[in-house]
């Protein structure tokens, strides 16, 4: 299951990517596209999380922040499109409050890397790693409306061209993934988490460094 999630995480990276290169981009795509995620990132890691560790607390709380994570990530799919629809918000470069698939994805990230260091689900129920799944999954609901804005680094695309420091950092970081798999995604996806509590702080030439912006690209429309 977690492999799936973050398989369908490396996909919703691409998927519009795709469409946009085929001239495929339609709202049909788009509603569809919201629905798949709120699978994939809304009931599949609400699942995983409460068969691993949220069944185990009692009085039905497991299945209230199972609950609460998912509808929260419904809302913050909701809102997103509704932004994107109406041209609202800060633009197409940036996410207001965390994006659901980066959350999906810290989560199985961070299950994967705790089971690893223990022997059974039961030890994982009982211990402080089952506590730190479900703190997390509260946090990341509540992160999902935040204010604090990520990239959405759509500005990479098939025709990006990297320079040659940027292409060895990116060999090396696949390569530390494949080789090193049951923590590098965790350490990926906390590093994006964090990114939205340190942008602020970063200057503007760097944050442009980082997330490929382009000075010379027009702003979106203002609201109607």
């Amino acid at each position: 299951s977690i492999y799936c999630i973050l398989a369908a995480c490396v996909c919703d990276l691409l998927d519009g990517r795709l469409a946009r290169l085929g001239g495929k981009e339609s709202p049909f795509g788009r509603e569809f596209d919201s629905l798949a995620d709120i699978v994939s990132f809304g009931v599949a890691p609400a699942l995983l999380v409460f068969k691993i560790v949220l069944y185990e607390i009692p009085h039905q709380i497991g299945w209230l922040i199972a609950g609460f994570y998912l509808l929260c990530g419904a809302l913050r799919l909701a809102r997103f499109n509704v932004a994107a629809t109406y041209n609202l918000g800060t633009g197409t470069r940036n996410f207001t409050g965390f994006p659901i698939p980066a959350a999906a994805g810290l989560i199985s990230s961070i299950t994967l890397l705790i089971i690893s260091n223990y022997q059974n689900q039961a030890e994982l129920a009982a211990g402080y790693g089952g506590i730190l799944l479900a703190a997390l999954m509260v946090f990341l609901a509540f992160m999902m409306f935040s204010k604090f804005e990520y990239p959405s680094f759509k500005g990479f695309n098939w025709r990006t061209q990297f320079s040659l420091p940027k292409f060895l950092g990116a060999v090396a970081l696949l390569w530390l993934t494949i080789i090193y798999y049951w923590w590098m995604p965790a350490v990926m996806f906390v590093s994006y988490l964090l990114y939205g509590f340190l942008r602020p702080f970063i200057s503007r030439a760097w944050r442009r460094e980082i997330e490929e912006e382009d000075d010379d690209e027009p702003p979106p429309a203002p609201p109607a």
